[in-house]
C-alpha cells in the first residue's frame, strides 16, 4: 500500500476533470505534487493544467491501470464516480479518498438521509417509493407538497419534481423516468447555508465558516461567506459537519448544505462527498482555501487553518456571462476564476467572481 503522507514529487489522481478537478490540480502544483486527471474529454479543464490526461471512461479498466501506474493517491472531483471503480483502483494499490462508504452514502438519496438521521444530523421528513403506485401511497401517507427526487444521479435542480397533490405522485414518478424515487416533505426554512468541512487520515477535522447561498432554477447563484450567524448556530453546524465527518470515517473536504429554520434549528439538505461550489469563497478568503485542504487530507498532510480574513460575495458565472470578464479584470475588488471550458451553453458554470468586502 501507499505510505503517506505523499511528499511533493509524487502524484495525485483525480477522477474527473471539470473546473472542480482544475481547482485540485492548481492547489495540488502549490504544493508541489503532479496531478493526472481520467477524463474522458481530452481538452477538460482539469486536463489543461495537470502533467498526465489519461482520456477513458471512469470505468474503464485499462485507463484505471494507468492511472494507478502513476498516481500513489486518487481522489475524485464528482460523487457519481462508479463504485468499481473505486474497488479496482484499490486492488492495483492505490489509497482512494474520500472512501467507498462515503460514496454510496451520497450516490443513493434515501441511504444519505438515514445515515444522516442514525449519526444525529436531523433532515426533513422522507420516504422511499420503486413504482407508481407506492409514489402515490407515499404522498398520500406524507400529505403534499412534497418533492420527488431520483434516488441516484441529478443535480442543479435537475431530476426532481415538485408534488402538489397526492395523485400527482404517479406521473411524477414517470416524468422522473420511473425509476426509485425518494419523497421529501417541504422544509420551512428562512435561508439556505452551507457548511465545508475537513477531516485528515489522523482523524483531525477543521470546519469553515458558513456560507448562505441563494438559487436559482436549481443552480446555485451566489454565496455569501462569512455568513451572518449567530455563534450558536455555528456551534450547531459544526457539530453536524463533525458527526458527518466521523460517522462515514472520512478524509477529505465535504459540503454540507442546510436548511436554517424559523426557530433557529438546522436540517441537512444534503451532502457532497467533495469540494462544493459554495466553497468557492475560500479561494479568496482563507489563506487555506477548500481545494488545498482537500489535498493536504488526501495525501495525509496536516490540516491548515480555516480562519477566514476577508467576506466574499462569490458569484458564479453562467453561460456567456463569462463574457464579462473585462468587467471584472478592471475591478480592484474582483477576483475572477475562469474554468477554461471552451463552449458556453446556457446556464453552464463556466467561472466565478470572488469580490472581496472586509471584515
Amino acid at each position: 500500500m501507499t505510505s503517506l503522507p505523499l511528499p511533493p514529487g509524487s502524484t495525485l489522481g483525480i477522477l474527473g476533470g471539470g473546473q472542480l478537478g482544475r481547482m485540485l490540480a492548481l492547489a495540488a502544483a502549490r504544493l508541489g505534487l503532479d496531478v493526472a486527471v481520467l477524463e474522458r474529454d481530452a481538452d477538460s479543464p482539469a486536463g489543461q493544467v495537470s502533467n498526465h490526461t489519461i482520456v477513458g471512461a471512469y470505468d474503464d479498466p485499462e485507463a484505471l491501470e494507468k492511472l494507478a501506474a502513476v498516481a500513489r493517491v486518487v481522489t475524485f472531483e464528482f460523487e457519481n464516480v462508479p463504485a468499481q471503480s473505486v474497488l479496482t483502483l484499490q486492488k492495483l494499490g492505490c489509497e482512494v479518498a474520500p472512501g467507498a462508504e462515503a460514496l454510496a452514502v451520497a450516490q443513493d438519496r434515501v441511504a444519505e438521509k438515514q445515515f444522516l438521521n442514525a449519526a444525529g444530523a436531523p433532515t426533513v421528513a422522507f420516504s422511499s417509493a420503486d413504482s407508481a403506485d407506492e409514489a402515490v401511497a407515499a404522498a398520500t401517507a406524507m400529505g403534499a407538497p412534497l418533492l420527488m427526487k431520483t434516488r441516484r444521479e441529478g443535480y442543479d435542480g435537475k431530476g426532481q419534481r415538485w408534488i402538489e397533490h397526492a395523485v400527482d405522485a404517479a406521473g411524477a414518478f414517470a416524468a422522473l423516468g420511473g425509476v426509485p424515487v425518494i419523497l421529501e416533505a417541504p422544509a420551512d426554512f428562512v435561508r439556505e447555508l452551507s457548511v465545508i468541512a475537513a477531516r485528515g487520515r489522523d482523524g483531525e477535522t477543521a470546519v469553515y465558516p458558513l456560507a448562505e447561498n441563494h438559487h436559482e432554477g436549481g443552480v446555485l447563484r451566489r454565496s455569501l461567506a462569512p455568513a451572518d450567524v449567530s455563534n450558536a448556530l455555528a456551534e450547531q453546524a459544526e457539530k453536524i459537519a463533525r458527526r458527518v465527518l466521523d460517522g462515514l470515517n472520512y478524509v477529505g473536504v465535504i459540503g454540507i448544505e442546510l436548511f436554517e429554520l424559523k426557530d433557529g434549528r438546522l436540517l441537512v439538505n444534503e451532502i457532497a462527498p467533495r469540494v462544493h461550489n459554495s466553497g468557492h469563497w475560500t479561494q479568496d478568503g482563507c489563506s487555506v482555501d477548500q481545494f488545498e485542504q482537500h489535498v493536504r487530507a488526501v495525501a495525509g498532510w496536516p490540516l491548515g487553518p480555516t480562519e477566514p480574513h476577508a467576506r466574499i460575495e462569490m458569484l458564479n458565472l453562467l453561460g456567456d456571462e463569462a463574457d464579462q470578464w473585462p468587467k471584472y479584470a478592471h475591478d480592484p475588488d474582483a477576483r475572477l476564476h475562469l474554468y477554461g471550458k471552451r463552449q458556453a451553453k446556457p446556464g453552464r458554470k463556466m467561472g466565478h467572481v470572488n469580490r472581496l468586502r472586509r471584515l
